[in-house]
């Protein structure tokens, strides 16, 4: 006679097809929840503990018992264990827990929080499958097809899914279930009677949940909102059950679709060391085994970075204000004290609605070079930043290129344009260009005659009473310490001096050179008159009289004279001989005896009334 246990996969409860020698209950269906998948750890909680088995069993026979370890990273806890059933706190507190009743078990320990529940059964079955705990994922799994009277099975067969994976005497067989399988297991056993009949019994269904080896990550960024361009320390947290800590994983960070840093890494952080804002680019991140080989990636996740407004924006220069020579190159700095991400630089010229250049970089300070300054470059100067909070302008600073002075020109002013010895000339030496002050110097065939500076910049001038000695060649020099300019050669020719004498008739003055006549306008102010001599009754029938003056001068100030002369000019008296006109007499004029019968000869008689009334 054959008798069989069969379940019904149809049905809620198993029928006994046929009377058996060992009825048992209804079976039920049997969940071997070994550990519940865990849900998201939050970022900084504590590592869940590990509740252990012993024996590492999660279903018994009524009647007998289980104990319970809690365990966290460290080690075993011994005391102070906070123990559930059900969710319901139990008393015990000391390290391991002996339990008979079937229920949902969980614990923790102080430095650890709420492990994940185990279920536990006790059932009355003849048959029972067992599975090992804990199970992780990819992990192997030994089950193990259980009798109450073990002597009496001769072959156990399992399955999986209603299709057989193996089948033995007395040995267990291992599976490897993936995470989240939804594979149903079960085992039968048979044996013989004494009289040769065969029987069967059933295990009730087994499906095995098994335990992730590490859940998916997390990104997390420290500072969680940090300001742009500082540094931010990227962490994939993850973590590891404490019997599975010797497992190696590795990390590796994205940005969109780009690897970051080095790609994969045993570290779980990555420190970006400049962080910049760039609208809604998303960080996420991946961890895994290398044996077994399992990936988990992490939700993706924004950072927000804070942006500083730029503020304190200055503008300097290169060379220097007052440095800057006409044709270098010209360099505007322009910085910022404070501000962050991409910043548009642009410079500008005070007057001109176009800017000068515009520049737009992740950096505090840019520069902007204009070639070859010219004079016309001078002026007023700025610039600007934004950071996308408007721009915000520097204070201005003038710009004036130094310009080198240009080879000067000599000229030489006279009174006559014949130079006659007595005569004072006035040496004039101008350079068209040049920053001043300009430094002005005088020679006579290469010997010095003095210097004359020019503070604002324009011409200076030397007067020189001539000498015999005085003839040659002359030349100026310009130095406004930016270049050294000599002028050409001005020669000068002088002839002898004019007699005093009154009877002396001065002939034609020989023909100068390089001699100018001074306007009139520039001709000092006159002072009063003084006499040299008067001709009284000269011995010439014809000469009634004559008289002879000297005039001397003062220059005049600067508010009146139409040229200024400069500081440390060398001013001369100009003596300026004036010779009276000659009048004849007329050889009809009866007073013509009168005054010859009066002199004799002629004296030299002062005039100075005479002059007072000129």
């Amino acid at each position: 006679m054959f008798c069989e246990h069969r379940w019904d996969r149809s049905l809620a409860f198993g029928e006994t097809v046929f009377p058996c020698p060992r009825p048992g209950p209804a079976p039920m269906l049997l969940w071997l929840l070994l550990i519940l998948a865990p849900g998201r750890q939050p970022a900084g909680a504590l590592p869940k503990a590990l509740l252990l088995l012993k024996p590492p069993w999660s279903t018994a026979f009524e009647g007998e018992t289980v104990t319970l370890f809690c365990k966290d990273h460290h080690s075993l806890a011994w005391e102070y264990v906070s123990w559930y059933h059900n969710e319901t706190p139990l008393r015990k507190q000391s390290g391991r827990l002996q339990i008979s009743k079937s229920g949902h078990y969980r614990c923790k320990t102080q430095r650890s929080s709420l492990s994940d529940p185990v279920h536990v059964q006790f059932l009355p079955d003849w048959l029972v499958l067992q599975a090992s705990h804990p199970a992780f994922e990819r992990d192997k799994v030994v089950l193990r097809c259980r009798g109450k009277e073990e002597e009496d099975i001769m072959e156990r067969t399992y399955y999986k899914n209603e299709e057989k994976i193996g089948s033995s005497y007395n040995s267990n067989i291992t599976v490897y279930p993936a995470f989240n399988d939804d594979s149903t297991y079960r085992c039968t056993a048979s044996g013989m009677y004494i009289l040769g009949m065969s029987w069967t019994e059933t295990s009730r269904p087994l499906k095995i949940q098994v335990q992730e080896l590490f859940p998916s990550p997390v990104l997390t960024a420290s500072p969680s909102w940090p300001i742009e361009g500082s540094p931010v320390t990227l962490t994939c947290e993850t973590w590891l059950p404490p019997l599975t800590s010797h497992t190696r994983l590795q990390f590796c960070f994205f940005k969109e679709h780009r690897a970051l840093g080095a790609g994969w890494s045993n570290s779980p952080e990555l420190q970006i060391p400049t962080m910049w804002s760039e609208g809604a680019a998303s960080y996420w991140c991946q961890a895994r085994t290398v044996i077994p080989r399992i990936l988990k990636t992490s939700p993706r996740s924004q950072i927000r970075v804070h942006r500083v407004p730029v503020s304190d924006v200055n503008l300097e220069t290169q060379p220097p204000v007052g440095q800057l020579i006409e044709g270098e190159d010209l360099v505007l700095i322009c910085s910022v004290a404070a501000g962050t991400g991409t910043v548009t630089f642009s410079w500008h010229r005070e007057g001109s609605e176009r800017s000068l250049g515009r520049k737009t970089q992740n950096a505090l300070s840019a520069e902007l070079r204009i070639a070859s300054v010219r004079e016309q470059d001078a002026g007023r100067y700025y610039c600007a930043a934004d950071n996308l909070d408007g721009p915000v302008l520097s204070k201005r600073i003038r710009i004036t290129p130094r310009v080198p002075v240009s080879r000067p020109v000599l000229t030489i002013w006279g009174p006559r344009s014949q130079a006659v010895e007595g005569d004072v000339v006035e040496l004039r030496c101008e350079a068209q260009r040049g920053s001043p002050p300009i430094l002005y110097r005088f020679y006579h065939e290469d010997v010095p005659l003095g210097s004359s500076s020019a503070p604002s910049g324009g011409e200076a001038s030397l007067n020189l009473s001539l000498t015999a000695e005085h003839s040659g060649n002359y030349s100026c020099e310009a130095n406004n310490s930016l270049r050294v300019q000599r002028s050409k050669m001005v020669s000068l020719s002088i002839t002898g001096a004019i007699p005093r004498n009154i009877g002396s008739v001065p002939g034609p003055d020989p023909p100068a050179q390089a001699l100018h006549s001074p306007p009139s306008l520039s001709r000092p102010a006159l002072m009063e008159l003084q006499p040299l001599y008067s001709n009284v009754s000269p011995g010439d029938d014809d000469l009634v009289y004559s008289q002879i003056w000297i005039r001397q001068h003062r220059e005049r100030s600067p508010a009146h004279s139409p040229r200024t002369h400069q500081k440390g000019e060398v001013f001369h008296q100009e003596p300026a001989i004036v010779y009276s006109e000659v009048k004849r007499a007329d050889p009809y004029d009866p007073a013509r005896q009168d005054r010859e019968e009066a002199a004799e000869g002629y004296e030299n008689v002062p005039c100075t009334s005479l002059a007072l009334d000129h």
